[in-house]
């Protein structure tokens, strides 16, 4: 007989451990089944942001910037050092330390909330139940749930005329892995994930090149910051090519040849590494949705209403395999509204403060609506920009490039949409956030004493900024 649970999660990424356990919480009985396994071949439970995206990509843009520190802002300071060295193994296991240790402790999470875990690729059999197969192909087992979550995560979309080979050609996940820094790298894509990459191997030494097919540099970020972000990446040696679009890579004993086309005429350009990091896809291949008849768009997505419900009863779907953006914080709060609507709560997620962060540096960080779609709104607002190298704690630290921008409805005073480039933006955000949940007005920013000397400080001033007058810039 099949074993029955209150809830049957598919993936034990941010969207499905985190569901798994608020469910469990509140009384439920869960499983979660997921194929991921670390390089020894272990279970490796947070999915793709925790083993191979946010955690480890994090790991390595501190490493490279503690380098770059080293290298060229301690002699500011007044600090001298010897000669600095970057050991890559060194810096690598590090980042895989930090990875285990998280993974471990989800594992722990779900033993103290009593949630099963097992190993292995869930599939839809039809009605409620799942039939899982065992990592390796091994036999499997049917199970039932009362309720079916599908937080099965997204894997990086690959290119027809770029074939990865995992060695010389590789994908985002296998750029986080270099045993040394490549001469010369090219990163196709100069999104988030191409700019976070080609940070971190520019910083340790390697000549950089982003292959960006897109005429627009980060569109959906605020244009201002966009068009300053693009500076100070050049300024930092990315070379960002826009409009380039990629024909072919060849790889060969000295590297990888790649051709690509742009305004300027079909170009070729030889590299020592090539990282596909155009993006990613839903893993939505494997759940044998036509049979049983889970309704998927043109692109792959699982169709969900506001509540994630997919057109099947009782079956649910969160996180990168529905739309919106592919984000671990946005999955955990959709797999967190999910379960507390099984158990009879009023719950929903604000889609439209969700916060977006590139952690480049400075990093670049917003939430809510950007000028340019408020103008496609015709919507009247007011804007407040306050420069970082007005603030006095910016100064002090020595990172002056970046700003932070309010723009504040006209009529209302509310606050619409918040765009900060500066160290710790992730942090900073945190706040214009928080006020936007709340429904804050500009002057309730104007009027909230901020700690000095702070970074946050530019939040205040920018809110100043919108009606005219800030205390501590004129531009």
């Amino acid at each position: 007989m099949a074993q029955t649970f209150d809830l049957v999660v598919l993936g034990a990424g941010p969207a499905g451990y985190v569901a798994a356990i608020r469910a469990a919480q509140l009384g439920m009985s869960v499983v979660c089944i997921d194929n991921n396994v670390d390089k020894s071949g272990k279970a490796a439970l947070g999915g793709t942001c925790l083993n191979v995206g946010c955690i480890p990509s994090k790991a390595l843009l501190e490493s490279s910037e503690h380098f770059a520190r080293c290298k060229v802002e301690l002699k500011e300071h007044g600090i001298t050092t010897g000669e600095t060295r970057m050991d890559v193994p060194a810096m690598i296991d590090r980042k895989d330390k930090i990875v285990h240790g998280l993974a471990t402790g989800v594992g722990t999470l779900f033993a103290k909330n009593k949630v099963v875990s097992m190993l292995g690729t869930g599939r839809l059999a039809g009605g409620l139940r799942v039939e899982v197969t065992s990592v390796g192909g091994g036999s499997g087992e049917t199970i039932e749930g009362k309720h079916i979550l599908i937080a099965t995560g997204s894997s990086p979309r690959d290119i027809d005329a770029v074939p990865t080979d995992g060695k010389v050609i590789v994908d985002s996940t296998g750029a986080l892995d270099f045993e040394a820094v490549p001469e010369k790298l090219v990163v196709i894509g100069a999104g988030v994930i191409g700019l976070e990459l080609g940070s971190v191997w520019r910083r340790l030494g390697s000549n950089v090149v982003l292959l960006e097919a897109m005429e627009t540099f980060l569109p959906g970020a605020d244009e201002q910051i966009a068009e300053l972000a693009f500076k100070e990446m050049t300024r930092q040696g990315l070379d960002i090519r826009l409009g380039a679009r990629v024909l072919s890579a060849k790889a060969g004993k000295g590297g990888v040849k790649v051709s690509y086309e742009s305004g300027a005429g079909k170009q070729d350009v030889e590299v020592s590494k090539l990282v596909v990091a155009v993006g990613r896809k839903p893993n939505t291949q494997g759940l044998d949705a036509g049979n049983v008849g889970l309704l998927l768009d043109e692109r792959g997505y699982i169709h969900v209403d506001e509540y994630c419900r997919t057109n099947l009863p009782n079956i649910f779907a969160v996180g990168d395999v529905v739309r919106g953006p592919m984000l671990a914080h946005k999955a955990s709060e959709e797999g967190v509204m999910v379960v507390e609507r099984i158990a009879g709560q009023e719950s929903r997620v604000n889609y439209d403060t969700i916060p977006w962060v590139i952690y480049t540096a400075p990093e670049i960080a917003w939430a809510g609506k950007t000028e340019r779609q408020l103008r496609s709104q015709a919507r009247e607002y007011k804007v407040g920009v306050f420069p970082l190298s007005a603030n006095g704690r910016a100064r002090a630290m020595g990172h002056t490039v970046g700003l932070t921008k309010i723009l504040v409805d006209r009529r209302s005073d509310r606050i619409l949409g918040v765009h900060i480039m500066a160290p710790m933006a992730s942090e900073l955000i945190a706040e214009a956030v928080l006020a936007m949940e709340f429904g804050a007005s500009a002057e309730d920013l104007q009027r909230t004493v901020h700690a000095h000397p702070s970074l946050a400080e530019t939040t205040h001033e920018a809110a100043l900024a919108a009606d005219g007058r800030p205390l501590n810039y004129h531009g």
